[in-house]
This record gives C-alpha cells, structure tokens and sequence, in this order.
C-alpha cells in the first residue's frame, strides 16, 4: 500500500520517536494511565509489553469539558483523567489494539497513547487520534489551533461516542474553532473508507451499551457517518455520530451486547485504521 507523503512523515515521526521510548529523545511523553470515566469497569490488565514500540499507535485525545452542558460535561480536572474524554478509554483502545495486531499486518503497539494538546508539539507524534462523548468536548482557541494543524499535516481523528442534536450542537462549538472554514459531509456509501479492508454495505448503528436495547440517547436513532476532508479530499476527522464504536470494541465478547455490531464496530476500526496509513 502507498502511504501519503503527509501521514508518513507523521508516521515517521512517531515511529523514531517508539524507538527511543524509554528516553526523553525527540520530546514525545512517555507512556501514562488516567483514571476511566466509567470507573470500575476497566477489567484489562496491562500488558506485559505495554513498553515495546510499534509502529501504530492508538493515540486518546484528551479535553477539556463543559462544566454545565452536553452528556459527559462536568466538573473534575481534565488533566488528571475520569471525564468526559476517559469514556470507553483505556480498554476499549487497548481491545482496539489488539484487534489491529490480529487483523492486519501492522505492529501495533498494546497500549494506547493519551495526548493532551497542551503538551508542546507533543501531538505530532501521534497520528492516529480517538475522542468520545465529542458533544462535551469544549476546546480552547490554542487547543484547536494545535489540532487543525495536527490534522493538515496528515493527521486522523475519530470522533465518536455522541447523540442527538443537543450532543452534536455541544460538538460543532468545538470543531468549528479547529475549521472555522472547512464543511461537515455526509459520507456516500461508496466511500473508500467504507471499503478499505472489509466492504460494510450494512452500516447499521453501533449502540451504546448503558441504553440496550434501543441502543441510543438524546433522540440519536439514525447513524450518520460524516467527515471534514483536506484539500484533496482526504477524511482528516472522521465522525460516527448517532454511534458508539468503542462500545463494540470494549464489549465484543460481551453476550449481552448485539454480536453483530460488535464485529462490524471491529471491521469498522479496521478500516478507519488502515484508511488513515493510505491516505
């Protein structure tokens, strides 16, 4: 597969920084673990090889939150873990992982990556970004300068994990300060990403686990998959509204939790992984 000249130099980048993981080299943070939000629930240990580098990494935006606003916002100290960013975080990304390592031929590395933007230029070496409950994510103006040109430079988010149209106008405030200029699409079906690795004629939505069986909240029952694209058209954040991909991840082996939208939440996952390495 040809990798985009953009991504790559951002791959690179994170890939020489793995490579001196346990040193200060090249400025990157190391390796840490927060809190989840939905405390108690994490039963994945640590893997034995969480400090061996790979080259992918499954990097969890971390955020600031409304403190009075949409699902998730509340108070609490973003920096330190337990809010709205933490959902289905870390075992939901480190499930992700290892789906990744099984599925394809990529070295993924076990653990996920959290990245806080206020970090130096510390973003830049992780490509791949995940962010849930996006309709409590509120962004300041420095913050969502850092992410646009995270993302113009090659990099890929997805943002998931939000319903209805109070969630999504809590999102809008938020992506609209990272591309003030740039327009929400609707994504065809025919779409590459929907057709990367597995071919998803049957979107069908993804549901979050607290709400079985309807599956949703806020009025959210139609999935909705739109993007914000580059210049050439190329998917920069990737958005799964009305859906709750991670919860599949995280709950795959669950026998309460729909079997099939466990496994195309996991062809999904894929497919937005190896998309971001080609484009």
């Amino acid at each position: 597969m040809a990798l985009s000249r953009r991504f790559l130099s951002c791959l690179l980048a994170a890939i020489c920084g793995l490579a001196l993981f346990a040193g200060a080299a090249l400025g990157q943070s190391e390796w840490r673990e927060y809190p989840s939000m939905e405390r108690g629930r994490n039963s994945f240990r640590l893997p034995a090889d969480y400090l061996e580098p790979g080259e992918f990494v499954v990097g969890r935006l971390m955020f600031p939150q409304y403190e009075r606003g949409p699902f998730g916002s509340g108070p609490g100290d973003w920096r330190r873990g337990g809010t709205a960013w933490s959902v289905d975080y870390p075992e939901g990304d480190r499930v992700f992982a290892m789906l990744l390592e099984r599925m394809t031929t990529l070295s993924v590395r076990s653990v996920e990556q959290p990245v806080n933007l206020d970090d130096g230029d510390d973003a830049f070496y992780w490509p791949f970004l995940i962010s849930g409950l996006v309709g409590s994510w509120n962004l300041t103006d420095t913050q969502a300068l850092k992410l646009r040109e995270h993302l113009l430079k090659g990099g890929f988010l997805l943002c998931d994990s939000f319903y209805g149209d109070y969630e999504w106008s809590g999102f809008l405030k938020s992506i609209q300060r990272v591309f003030p200029d740039r327009p929400i699409v609707d994504l065809p079906d025919d779409h590459p990403v929907f057709h990367m690795v597995f071919d998803l004629a049957d979107k069908r939505q993804i549901p979050t686990w607290q709400y079985l069986p309807r599956g949703y909240r806020e009025g959210g029952s139609e999935p909705k998959w739109r993007a914000i694209l580059d210049d050439s058209g190329r998917i920069m954040v990737m958005i799964t509204f009305n859906n709750d991909i991670a919860d599949g991840w995280q709950r795959a082996d669950d026998p309460g939790y729909p079997q099939y939208e466990a496994n195309l939440s996991i062809r999904m996952g894929v497919n937005f992984a190896v998309y971001a390495l080609t484009h």
